[in-house]
């Protein structure tokens, strides 16, 4: 048995290094943030070989006193936490003392800087972990950090390394989430001697944009809400923007980009109604909190952290995107579709010279006058006077055709941003008009989410309105659904069903949703019991009820070659425009699109 042993100091740096300082991009992440830190508003970064062979970080902070640039680059050395205390509630973005001390134990590594008040700059080297003396230097105010040729001195460590290319690729990544996270400094990335970034100071929602693509920023919401010492804000995509992977998600806690499972679980059940299971969010969040409610100090690499609250914090994130998510996309600026979002659209008339003659501004008129929507009031007629309440009525509904209306008199129903309906195309789509353009509408993506968002409007507040059949729709059942129904009872009052037995081997619908067409009637009482005998009633009832609901809802909502009546078809562009989450159906796929007076123009080449 070997004796027990003190290891020599280099040997516990590089084994050190190998938890803080794995790639150049953990280098370069340390050294990003000791430059915020220092208080810089200008940061240049320099790589060469993937930054495998040079790594230079160059700031504007107020740099490291001459006396200090030894203490630097040693072990646990830092100026930003000196207690217990002070490690319960860290501010900073770096606190450990160990990153410097961990490249110098496996690159050479220059440390140059000037402090604010210093005449000149001070140089120190270090290679195996060995200092040399600081010497004058030239340097304006800051403090550039070299790292050159990482792991020389631990070759078994450097094979695994990738290639220049992978390398810069991390690197990349890793200065995209530091920049994204302060838009108030300026920032510049070379590789090789190229320039492949440079950042100005500028709105976060612009760096928001140079960082993650205008695609991104023209598809998602604005997140903004403070609450109990809490804010969250940035942007999130809505559902027509998502993406196959998770690589456009950038979560930050008092500004630090973070991996947390419980923010994570947060944001996929803001999403979880409106996403398709297979495709993943894109979003730049950041979450502002009193730094003693959050443990920064559970991962070597900082990029976990534990709250002091974690369920209120859930429930905070949460409820705040599903809401950002969820607000009427009337309240969208320029009546932008989620995949055409808000920009400045020049009016066709102001394009300077169409050269087909000038396009008059035509006021929009009213496609049918007598547009009214009936379907629910139709679909709820005869419920036992349980009827729904509907939070948005639409105001001084109008008659249908034939029903004595004036055709002369100017009482035009009001019209929200999607317009009014001018025809269906192909018994699948609505279109209609609007101030922009042309408004395309998957009616039965459409209505489904109508359906769905009031189905769980209902459920919620206990008045599910219910439709008794004049003439009960029978169905085969086995012998565990028949069970089921006997002992499930309450759990279908809950959802709207009355169900009965006829025999041993046959179940009766005697009333269902009034939402709901009674043409589905054995479908939906066959998903309903399916719920129940596979999770039981709790389940059903609670976490598995919008997939409940959202099928219920399907089996509802319009099919394709459904003929619609004018009013009809102005009635769901109405009760979209009042509907939540109604720019997504309950798969995640889009609802309708906006096709501009400048897009159209573009398509027959006016003006060219």
């Amino acid at each position: 048995m070997p004796a027990i042993h003190l290891l020599p100091d280099l040997l516990i740096n590089q084994i050190a290094a190998g938890e803080v300082i794995d790639r150049p991009a953990s280098a370069l992440k340390e050294l990003l943030e000791n430059s915020l830190d220092a208080g810089a508003t200008e940061i240049d970064v320099q790589l060469e070989g993937g930054g495998v062979k040079l790594l230079r970080v160059r700031d504007n902070g107020c740099g490291i006193a001459a006396d200090e640039l030894p203490r630097a680059l040693m072990r646990h050395a830092t100026s930003k936490i000196a207690s217990l205390d002070d490690l319960q509630r860290v501010a900073s973005m770096g606190f450990r003392g160990e990153a410097l001390a961990s490249m110098a134990a496996v690159a050479q590594v220059a440390l140059t800087s000037r402090h604010a008040d210093a005449d000149h700059a001070w140089r120190i080297e270090t290679a195996d972990g060995a200092q040399g003396d600081a010497v004058p230097a030239a340097h304006a105010h800051g403090t550039s950090v070299e790292m050159r040729e990482l792991y020389f001195n631990t070759p078994a460590r450097r094979k695994f390394l990738k290639s220049e290319h992978t390398e810069f690729a991390w690197c990349e990544e890793t200065f995209k989430r530091i920049a994204l996270s302060r838009p108030d400094v300026t920032f510049t990335l070379q590789h090789n001697g190229r320039t492949v970034w440079q950042l100005p100071v500028q709105p976060l929602p612009k760096r928001i944009a140079a960082l993650l693509g205008e695609d991104f920023s023209q598809g998602a919401v604005m997140v903004e809400r403070s609450a109990a010492n809490m804010r969250l804000h940035g942007m999130a995509s809505l559902p027509a923007y998502s993406r196959a992977s998770r690589d456009s998600q950038f979560f930050y806690v008092n500004g630090r980009f973070v991996r947390d499972k419980m923010l994570a679980h947060a944001v996929r059940q803001a999403y979880q109604d409106i996403l398709h299971h297979q495709r993943h969010p894109a979003f730049a969040l950041f979450l502002d909190v009193p730094p003693e409610n959050v443990d920064v100090n559970v991962h070597p690499a900082k990029s976990e952290v534990r709250f002091r609250e974690s369920q209120a914090m859930h429930q905070f994130v949460f409820h705040t995107l599903q809401d950002a998510l969820s607000a009427p996309v009337a309240g969208r600026e320029n009546f932008n579709s989620p995949s055409s979002p808000a920009s400045s659209i020049p009016s066709p008339a102001s394009g300077g010279g169409l050269g087909w003659g000038h396009q008059q501004n035509i006021p929009l008129g009213v496609s049918q006058q007598q547009a009214a929507y009936r379907l629910w009031e139709a679909q709820t007629e005869g419920s036992g006077g349980k009827s729904f309440s509907n939070p948005h009525p639409l105001p001084n509904p109008l008659p249908l055709a034939g029903e004595g209306i004036d055709e002369s008199a100017e009482t035009p129903m009001e019209s929200g941003f999607l317009g009014h309906a001018l025809a269906q195309l192909s018994g699948v789509y609505i279109l209609a008009q609007n101030e922009n353009g042309l408004i395309v509408v998957d009616m039965h993506a459409a209505h489904e989410r109508i359906v769905y968002e009031k189905l769980k409007v209902a459920f919620d507040q206990q008045n599910m309105p219910v439709q008794p059949l004049l003439i009960p729709v029978s169905f085969p059942a086995d012998t565990l659904d028949v069970a089921t129904v006997e002992e499930e009872q309450h759990a279908l009052q809950q959802l709207g069903f009355d169900l009965a037995p006829l025999s041993p081997t046959m179940l009766a619908v005697r009333a269902m949703p009034a939402m709901l067409k009674q043409s589905h009637a054995e479908t939906a009482a066959r998903d309903v019991l399916h719920e129940l005998r596979e999770y039981g009633a709790s389940r059903t009832l609670t976490e598995r009820r919008n997939e409940l609901l959202a099928t219920l809802a399907c089996h509802s909502a319009v099919r394709a070659n459904h003929a619609l009546t004018l009013p009809e078809m102005d009635g769901i562009l109405r009760e979209m425009e009042r509907t939540e989450r109604s720019g997504q159906c309950n798969h995640g796929r889009p609802t309708w699109f906006q096709v501009t007076m400048a897009e159209l123009d573009a398509m027959f080449m006016r003006g060219k």
